[in-house]
């Protein structure tokens, strides 16, 4: 009943326009418009306040050469725009901007579009629109990333199960108190070092850039892991007072200082993510830094718990187990709600969870955090039969103190009869199952860090719905389709260059030149564009290509659905000899 009534409100959709990752809604000049004459400005508008990069616009001019442009400021329309002045004088035909922007949640967006001054080029030039992401930083990051979510929940959950389950042999925990300080230390140096290639979606070793590291240092995402260095250099010192207690109470005041800490660490992440943008920001925050900290207490607690039970050397009392029970399901409860509430934040509408990538991920994390709920379910029952027997044994105890053995019974078993002792007296069956379940939420758990991990960097679907009903300027969508087809038909080699352009759904025109095997221009009398939908079994579309002279096109070429569109070029180079080339195109919608 209980998991019904979370999938109903997980995927309950809400009013109002919001977004919590920029997209893009509009772009001024339009994607794929002609103007009369030169625009003085570029202005990108997006669903929510960006960040500007020193290269944030690559303009290039049809030669695909870069032109000279202001530095990127925002519009008139405030920190959800980007601005750049052009030159005076453009020359005429078609012109490439690529853009990269900051959203306010720290994920880098990027995206290019064209627009054409007089009329467009005859030919779409290859140019190079900069960087957009590059494999090895952006690897690197996510790896530092899962790191820090890892770390996270063992330090606060270890540090919060030693001073509220109070479990024999604290120092048994050391080791993995540590690793939760230390690890969370390193990933951090890690993220803010390379937080600059990451957003510029350049390669890692300019993260050594002095000047690129010195701007970092001044943007919300660089202050957030500033800000967390920082409380992790202050933790140092509750970590060593914590240990040095041993199985002592901790003075209330280091008890306030450790919360305090804590609430800090979980703010770095509600600060500079998706939280911090969009709908009901300071309610999203407080959620946010909520489920931070259930997440840690919960799992953190949960790896601290088993290593309890696998390390220790004497019984483990059943009243640790118990606390632990409790506090387990006051984090459960904490996660559930402050869950529902940012799942409905984020997907917005009931078609988000079938239509859009962070929908997708939302059901995965269900499904997961369903599993994790049954194993935290068979260790409550494991925990209960653990206090249960241990209050029998203890009751049993005292009943043989006061209680002689009849003369003549049967003789009492020795110690080495006697089944050995788990938490609380109770039967090592008990103890075995508990190790178990704990484990398997552990394993399960792992997993639903992952896959929050990967939402907090994923486009949420209120997000891209937003962007959609806004116009088709959705960015990091190409501006034109180009395929290289190359052919060798009665001794002549070559290659066609094919651009669809916008490369959409709807009325497309085709460009399409010749080109010999040394690179230039060549003549052909015929040349034949076909487009199959194998999978709607639509096609084939004849192109209807006419001879431009030096290329080939056509402003008529309706393409209604999009999908992996087959297109079937045929070039003739005299009477006899002709070849036929397939190449399949994607054509978005």
């Amino acid at each position: 009943m209980l998991l019904g009534t979370v999938l109903v409100l997980l995927l309950f959709g809400g009013a109002g326009a919001a977004s919590a990752h920029a997209a893009l809604k509009a772009t001024d000049p339009e994607d794929g418009t002609v103007l009369k004459s030169a625009p003085r400005d570029i202005t990108l508008t997006f669903t929510e306040s960006v960040g500007l990069l020193d290269d944030s616009f690559r303009v290039l001019d049809p030669d695909g050469k870069r032109l000279k442009v202001t530095d990127a400021g925002h519009g008139a329309g405030g920190s959800d725009t980007a601005s750049v002045s052009l030159p005076g004088k453009l020359a005429q035909g078609t012109y490439t901007v690529a853009w990269r922007v900051v959203s306010a949640d720290s994920h880098p967006v990027s995206g290019a579009f064209t627009f054409s001054v007089g009329k467009p080029s005859p030919a779409t030039v290859v140019v190079d629109t900069g960087p957009t992401e590059n494999p090895a930083t952006e690897s690197l990051f996510n790896m530092g990333r899962y790191l820090a979510y890892l770390a996270v929940a063992l330090l606060i959950g270890t540090a919060v199960f030693l001073l509220a389950c109070r479990p024999p042999e604290p120092s048994r925990l050391r080791r993995l108190l540590w690793a939760g300080w230390g690890t969370l230390l390193g990933s951090t140096v890690f993220l803010l070092v390379l937080r600059a290639p990451y957003e510029s979606g350049a390669g890692p070793a300019s993260a050594f850039s002095l000047k690129a590291f010195e701007r970092t240092l001044t943007t919300r995402p660089g202050e957030a892991l500033l800000v967390r260095l920082a409380l992790l250099l202050v933790g140092y010192f509750f970590v060593v007072r914590l240990l040095r207690l041993g199985e002592s109470r901790l003075p209330r005041v280091w008890q306030a200082a450790g919360g305090a800490l804590a609430v800090g660490l979980a703010l770095t992440w509600a600060s500079a993510e998706h939280a911090s943008a969009g709908i009901q920001v300071p309610v999203a925050m407080t959620s946010a830094v909520l489920h931070v900290l259930a997440m840690a207490v919960w799992l953190g607690g949960l790896a601290a718990l088993l290593t309890t039970l696998y390390r220790a050397s004497s019984q483990i009392p059943a009243a640790v187990v118990a606390r632990f029970s409790r506090l387990a399901f006051v984090s459960v409860t904490v996660l559930v709600a402050t869950g529902v509430y940012q799942s409905w934040r984020g997907l917005g509408s009931w078609g988000a969870v079938t239509g859009t990538t962070y929908g997708h991920l939302l059901v995965f994390k269900l499904l997961a955090v369903t599993g994790l709920l049954a194993a935290a379910r068979l260790s409550r029952q494991w925990t209960g039969r653990l206090v249960t027997a241990g209050a029998q044994v203890e009751s049993e105890s005292v009943v043989r103190e006061r209680v002689p053995e009849p003369v003549g019974g049967p003789p009492a078993a020795s110690d080495a009869e006697r089944e050995p002792a788990a938490p609380g007296g109770a039967s090592p069956a008990y103890r075995r199952g508990l190790r178990r379940s704990v484990l398997a939420e552990v394993a399960v758990g792992v997993v639903v860090l992952v896959l929050s991990t990967v939402l907090s960097g994923t486009l949420p679907g209120r997000a891209q719905a937003e962007a959609a009903e806004a116009g088709p300027a959705t960015g990091g969508l190409p501006a034109a389709s180009l395929t290289e087809v190359p052919f060798a038909v009665g001794g002549a080699t070559g290659r066609v260059q094919v651009t669809l352009d916008p490369g959409r759904t709807g009325d497309n025109s085709v460009q399409a030149i010749v080109y010999a095997a040394d690179g230039g221009l060549a003549t052909v009398p015929e040349l034949r564009l076909s487009f199959t939908l194998p999978a709607k079994q639509i096609g084939p579309i004849d192109a209807e290509l006419k001879d431009k002279g030096g290329y080939w096109g056509t402003n008529d070429l309706t393409l209604p659905l999009a999908g992996d569109w087959k297109m079937k070029t045929t070039i003739r180079v005299s009477d006899v000899d002709q070849v036929s080339v397939t190449k399949t195109v994607r054509i978005v919608g």
